[in-house]
């Protein structure tokens, strides 16, 4: 896994899989850009990084579209190059559809889905340009499946793996790799920052996220799984075999996640 001193960006990068991504490429020898909303806290990713680690933040929200492009120049303008995308920045739900008011629905995907393309869109130029580079997507195994409670999430998730393989494809030639990661359950605090129905905080650790990957094995394997460019890559544990029983025996897991009775 050689990543040193290459410029890796990595959106929502102040918590959860974004800060413990920062932590590995950084032992790693690469220099980060690194944003989010939260200063303080990539203040803090950006200390606990080292002294020896180069390393610009500053503060983005990715769903305010046009902050995209001057903040991938302001990168190349501190760098010289992009090398690596990470687009990490995302949020959850946790309510069933018929509660969540529209402007939910339109919040999550303005995140997950048209924030991310806008990210991305910014830093093609210079990539296609050098004729090199990865795009990594942050996806979930709801993106490979839907579930209760998780409506628009998932949506949005779906919607990311169908623009990055067709974006793969149409990359090629400029030797440019996409690689989507799915997590499944990490210990990290998205279930407690997932949005309820009326769009405040759900406050709730998941059972399954509490018991799942620590933020430092994930960005080991995820690490391992950028290196060698692959397109996309599931890392969980046993709840990836929903994602079998999802290809194969599809109503199965349909009456199996419907018994769920709380977000």
């Amino acid at each position: 896994m050689d990543f040193k001193d290459k410029i890796i960006w990595i959106t929502g990068a102040s918590s959860g899989i974004g800060e413990h991504l920062a932590y590995a490429f950084a032992k790693k020898g690469a220099k980060l850009a690194l944003t989010a909303r939260n200063m303080e806290a990539l203040e803090r990713v950006k200390q606990n990084c080292g002294s020896d680690t180069e390393v610009l933040i500053f503060k983005m929200d990715v769903s305010e579209f046009e902050s995209a492009i001057p903040a991938a120049e302001k990168i190349v303008q501190h760098f010289g190059v992009i090398d690596i995308l990470i687009n990490n920045a995302g949020i959850s739900l946790r309510a069933l559809a018929k509660d969540t008011l529209l402007e939910v629905d339109q919040k999550i995907m303005d995140v997950n889905f048209i924030g991310t393309v806008a990210v991305t869109k910014a830093v093609l130029p210079y990539m296609i340009k050098q004729k090199s580079g990865q795009i990594v997507a942050m996806s979930s195994l709801t993106g490979k499946f839907g579930t209760k409670f998780r409506s628009t999430y998932a949506a949005s998730k779906h919607a990311l793996h169908g623009f990055f393989d067709s974006l793969r494809m149409e990359l090629m030639e400029d030797n440019i790799h996409v690689t989507i990661l799915c997590p499944g359950f990490v210990h990290t605090n998205v279930s407690k920052n997932a949005l309820t129905a009326d769009g405040g905080k759900h406050n709730k650790m998941d059972e399954g996220q509490a018991g799942g990957y620590s933020g430092p094995e994930f960005a080991e394997i995820a690490l391992r799984i950028i290196a060698a460019k692959k397109h996309e890559a599931v890392i969980a544990g046993k709840e990836k075999l929903a994602v079998y029983l999802k290809r194969f025996f599809p109503s199965l897991l349909t009456r199996v996640l419907s018994k769920r009775q709380s977000a």
